[in-house]
């Protein structure tokens, strides 16, 4: 199955958000997780990634800083902030009322129910 652009690009900022609100990350490992929690299905690169982040972080909704472990190679670790965990808040509100529709609308096909458009609710 291939996820469209449209809905990864939707689902990007609430995934990174949710990814960092369990704590502090780096690129490559939120790309793991993303690909570890959507079962290979979604399928990120670097260039979706780091414009994220950095919009993010321009946004107040996250913060970086660099650690260089012994031996090891240099990285840039990213945190959620409050500010993040506001919008991440604000994220889950606007996804359930999507999901919720989009289940109405499942639903109501899967019982062959037609769902009548509003304008010929008044005929």
């Amino acid at each position: 199955m291939r996820i469209t652009k449209d809905l990864v690009a939707a689902s990007a900022t609430p995934l990174v958000l949710g990814i960092l609100s369990e704590g502090e990350s780096y690129g490559y490992a939120i790309l793991k997780q993303v690909d570890d929690l959507s079962g290979g299905q979604l399928e990120w690169t670097e260039g979706l990634l780091y414009p994220l982040l950095h919009r993010l972080e321009r946004l107040g909704h996250v913060e970086s800083f660099w650690v260089t472990p012994p031996g090891g190679r240099r990285r840039k670790y990213y945190r959620i902030t409050e500010q993040g965990r506001a919008e991440l808040a604000e994220q889950r509100r606007q996804w359930a009322t999507v999901v919720d529709a989009l289940r109405g609308v499942w639903s109501a096909a899967q019982t062959s129910t037609p769902i009548m458009p509003a304008w010929e609710a008044g005929r």
